[in-house]
């Protein structure tokens, strides 16, 4: 029998585009022998939809138009059950869509990227690709990120960081802190963006507080890093779970300006704005010293295991031209296009991905039944003595 796969993408993110262009190319690049393949689409609004106009992505130039030809469907925060039901059903239809065997993420950015969705999929039990809940949490936000990396001894840039509300209560002891700590040139970052979204360099005081009045826009905590002049971007993707990964080739990808933009990520190279990451005008493989490359392939792995990561995320590096070193920049927890691209040159073709990605979902949905989720005792039938102390004490406390 097939696998019943439920493709899930868009949701209320800046990134909901591109997530429809990653949807699209894994469900092309999918084995329709092997998979029947369900295409769960999440608005701006967070409604999820489905349906077979979801499938063809010039649709998407008309959203009202396309979610008129799909249904409006939702899934229920109960263990076991991995039922897609409809919202609307006719007085003897079925509110049952189909029973979903594996969830594929296909979603970035907060909301969706961040950990909120897999928690979601943890209610339900069912197996989905990519990382868990605490992994993506930890991935998407760069601040959580950079401090365990620290900790764990992988390179990453000098940084500092604060919250919105710091910022609007304390603006110059925090313009001063990163003067002192850094210096300029800097490049400022929402906490939990992706795509470059919301990102600036600041050379001096005022395009410093022109790019965090940015950021903030965005998010509710900000990052700030020290601007590597001389920089080159490496990007190197990782495949496997947290206790067995492997790296593929790596690649530079060119960019336009001081940092790497929206617009260089998807709608550059000549190419269709539909495809994505595919159309990054890139050196692949790159042109980089064998030791350099051996040291981000090895760094791409210990950053993936650091994070406890599953399924496949891409990490971007910083190397110094003028010093050499290199740091790991960021994690992509769900990349764009799945980085399928990176893994064709490590001779592994989209299909297989996919493949993989489900493997080790259910591999990992299979490890975690063998854990304890009780402790077997219930506190409540210990001994009537205790029960009605505490009973006493709850009835004292909350009871008046």
């Amino acid at each position: 029998m097939k696998t019943n796969v439920g493709v899930v993408f868009g949701g209320r993110s800046v990134e909901n585009e591109i997530s429809v262009i990653t949807a699209n190319q894994a469900i092309q690049a999918m084995d329709r022998e092997k998979y029947n393949i369900i295409p769960i689409y999440i608005t701006k609004e967070g409604k999820w939809y489905s349906g077979e106009a979801l499938f063809d992505v010039s649709n998407y130039r008309d959203t009202k138009k396309l979610l008129a030809m799909c249904e409006e469907v939702y899934m229920k925060p109960i263990y076991g059950d991995t039922n897609l039901y409809r919202t609307k059903k006719g007085f003897f239809g079925k509110d049952v869509v189909v029973k979903l065997d594996v969830i594929l993420p296909a979603l970035h950015g907060t909301n969706c990227e961040d950990g909120t969705f897999q928690g979601v999929m943890e209610f339900s039990g069912i197996p989905y690709t990519g990382c868990n809940t605490l992994a993506s949490a930890n991935g998407m936000d760069k601040i959580t990120m950079k401090m365990i990396l620290k900790e764990c001894g992988i390179p990453v840039v000098d940084y500092c960081w604060f919250s919105d509300k710091e910022w609007d209560d304390k603006k110059d002891s925090t313009i001063t802190k990163v003067e002192d700590k850094l210096g300029y040139p800097v490049i400022v970052k929402p906490a939990n963006s992706g795509s470059s979204v919301g990102i600036r360099a600041a050379h001096n005081r005022e395009e410093l507080i022109d790019a965090i009045d940015y950021a903030i826009s965005f998010t509710s905590r900000v990052i700030i890093e020290k601007y590597v002049q001389k920089l080159k971007e490496v990007n190197c993707a990782v495949l496997g779970n947290y206790y067995e990964c492997q790296p593929s080739v790596c690649e530079v990808p060119v960019r336009s300006g001081e940092i790497l933009s929206y617009q260089d990520k998807y709608m550059n190279g000549g190419g269709k704005q539909s495809e994505g990451m595919r159309s990054t005008v890139r050196e692949i493989p790159a042109n980089l010293p064998d030791e350099s490359t051996k040291f981000i392939q090895q760094a791409a792995c210990d950053t993936f295991r650091a994070l406890s990561c599953d399924g496949v995320a891409r990490i971007d590096f910083i190397i110094d031209e003028a010093t050499g070193e290199i740091f790991v920049n960021e994690i992509n927890t769900i990349p764009g296009s799945l980085s399928f691209y990176l893994w064709e040159y490590s001779g592994i073709n989209f299909g297989t991905l996919i493949d993989k990605l489900i493997e080790i979902a259910f591999r990992r949905k299979q490890d975690a039944g063998f854990k304890a989720v009780n402790y077997g005792e219930n506190i409540f039938a210990a001994g009537r003595s205790g029960g009605a102390k505490m009973g006493s004490k709850m009835g004292g406390k909350f009871g008046k």
